[in-house]
This record gives structure tokens, C-alpha cells and sequence, in this order.
């Protein structure tokens, strides 16, 4: 675990010297201030439609730091011949990989933290209230979910030749899970054999992205998800990270790096 955990650091500053984050998290605060500033603001209607506009741009963001850090890894590694020496000491291809996971999981962790706190912030000063735990099961999720791309990107980094051919990919699947991917079961129900059991198949097989997304419960302010259901859809995100995760590991033991 020890050489899992130096690796993480290594890949923890790597992504901090990086100025992805910080150009990202600037527009993110300009454009937040910028609707905030709004006249009517105080209107709860309006309140509710910036909120969300706002959690939407947080999840574009997070999606585009989590896809980009992830998938340009092993591939940055490779390219800088930084991937031989390393895998020439007491180090397993696995450990790497797991390292590599955990450095881009945490460094999205903390983006993550920023961004909600400006947002809580922003939004406690026109409200006056701060419900916590709302906060904490939406970005407990969150992070999750992005644990579950992140490990499905690294996958495809060692599957794709290309970086660009794994990141757009990659965006292309992961927004289709999270708009189509709910109402596939509604397709398969208008399609004749063997479209339907295809499509089934596809749904039941999917990680469901969509339930990781609970932005009502901080725009609308409702009461919070039951703990059961949260551990339930936490455990379920922590499966998809672990097999992907083993696939990945799986598909480097068999790769050649040169």
C-alpha cells in the first residue's frame, strides 16, 4: 500500500502544478458571481434556476478535469519514457495503475470540496441557510461517480492507441449514460426481438451514472436521501470503480509498454 500511496502523491502534485484546475475554477467563479449578481436574485423562483445552473456547470467542470487527468496518465508516462524506470523498481503494473487511480481521485476530491464550498457559500448568502447534509450526500456522490469515470478512462487508455480517440470516447459514453441512459428500458419496450433484449441488456449492464445525481436536493432544498439508499448508491458506485479498475489492471498485465 505504501508504494500505491507514494505513486498517488507523485500523480497529486502532478495535477496540482497543472493550471487545468485553476483556469477552470475561475471561470466557474466568474460565471457563478456573474448570475448571482442579477437584480431578482433574491425571487425564489430565480434562486432555484441559478442554483442549478450553477451545479450544472460544476459538473461539467469536474467531468472535463476528472476525463482530461485520467486519461492522459499512462499515456504522458509512456511518452516521457518516465513509465520503464518506474516499472523497473520494486513496483507492480498493478500498483501503478491503482496509483495512478487514487492520485487523479483525490486531486478531483479537492476540486470538488473547492467548488461546492464557493457554491455553499454563494448560495447561503442569498438564502441564509446552509443545509450540511444536503451538501454532503451530493458531493459524496458526486466524487463517487467520478471515481467510476475515472477508473473507466484509465481502462481506455490502455485499450485506445490515441489520447484524443480515449477522451472523446469517453465524453461521448459517459453523457450518453447520464441522459440516455435511464430511459433505455423505454426503448427496448418499442423495439422487436433482438433489438429489445439487446437494449435490456445494455441498461442492466450500464453504470448508471443518473442516480449519482441528486442536484433537487441542494437546489430545491428537500429533506435528505435516506442514509440507507445513499450507502446503497455509494456501494454501487465502488462496485464500477473496482471492476473497472480490475479490468484495467488486467488488460496493463498483458500490454506491452514499448
Amino acid at each position: 500500500m505504501s508504494k500505491i500511496f507514494a505513486i498517488a502523491g507523485v500523480a497529486l502534485k502532478e495535477m496540482f502544478r497543472r493550471k487545468d484546475f485553476y483556469v477552470l475554477f475561475i471561470i466557474t467563479v466568474l460565471l457563478s458571481l456573474i448570475m448571482a449578481s442579477v437584480n431578482f436574485f433574491n425571487e425564489e423562483k430565480i434562486v432555484r434556476y441559478l442554483k442549478e445552473l450553477s451545479l450544472l456547470l460544476i459538473w461539467i467542470v469536474s467531468l472535463v478535469i476528472a476525463i482530461t487527468s485520467a486519461g492522459r496518465q499512462i499515456p504522458a508516462e509512456r511518452e516521457q519514457r518516465t513509465l520503464f524506470p518506474l516499472l523497473a523498481k520494486p513496483v507492480t503494473r498493478s500498483q501503478v495503475l491503482l496509483g495512478k487511480f487514487l492520485g487523479c481521485w483525490l486531486s478531483v476530491g479537492g476540486a470538488l470540496l473547492c467548488f461546492y464550498l464557493f457554491f455553499g457559500l454563494l448560495a447561503m448568502t442569498r438564502e441564509h441557510e446552509w443545509p450540511i447534509l444536503n451538501y454532503i450526500q451530493a458531493i459524496s456522490l458526486h466524487w463517487i461517480m467520478l471515481g467510476v469515470v475515472i477508473a473507466f478512462v484509465m481502462l481506455g487508455s490502455l485499450v485506445f492507441t490515441a489520447l484524443s480517440s480515449n477522451i472523446t470516447i469517453s465524453v461521448i459514453l459517459t453523457l450518453g449514460i447520464l441522459t440516455l441512459g435511464r430511459h433505455l428500458n423505454k426503448i427496448a419496450l418499442r423495439q422487436a426481438e433482438p433489438g429489445r433484449s439487446i437494449t435490456y441488456t445494455i441498461y442492466y449492464l450500464i453504470p448508471h451514472l443518473e442516480l449519482f445525481d441528486v442536484r433537487d436536493l441542494i437546489v430545491h432544498n428537500w429533506p435528505v436521501i435516506p442514509w440507507s439508499s445513499w450507502s446503497l448508491a455509494l456501494a454501487y458506485g465502488a462496485m464500477f470503480t473496482a471492476f473497472f479498475m480490475w479490468l484495467a489492471c488486467w488488460v496493463f498485465q498483458k500490454k506491452q509498454v514499448n
